[in-house]
């Protein structure tokens, strides 16, 4: 998708937009990692190193699809989901803490 700017203001703005779709689509994303941690038994099944790096393919593949820098998609995934599995990793252990049960 082509758009054509003609100051940095416009740029600027345009990246605020985009920046309000990725945080409104962050917080979508978080609340389902929510929904995971009940269902993992252990800090390892939280961690899950082979479903990270299945993600981590995708996008790749996905970045290469739509023409976005897969270098940059894939440490941006990494920081992503780094701090996703941290998060997951505080809710799991509240759940144990409370005991609860999907």
């Amino acid at each position: 998708m082509e758009v054509s700017c003609s100051s940095l203001n416009e740029v600027r703005e345009h990246i605020d937009k985009i920046d309000s779709e990725i945080v409104a689509l962050l917080a979508r994303r978080g609340a389902f990692v929510a929904k995971a941690a009940p269902f993992k038994k252990t800090t390892e099944e939280v961690k899950a190193p082979n479903r990270v790096e299945q993600v981590i393919a995708k996008v790749i593949s996905l970045a290469q699809e739509q023409g976005a820098n897969p270098e940059v998609v894939e440490r941006v995934y990494r920081a992503m989901i780094a701090a996703f599995i941290d998060a997951e990793l505080n809710e799991h252990s509240r759940l144990k803490e409370n005991n609860v049960k999907p």
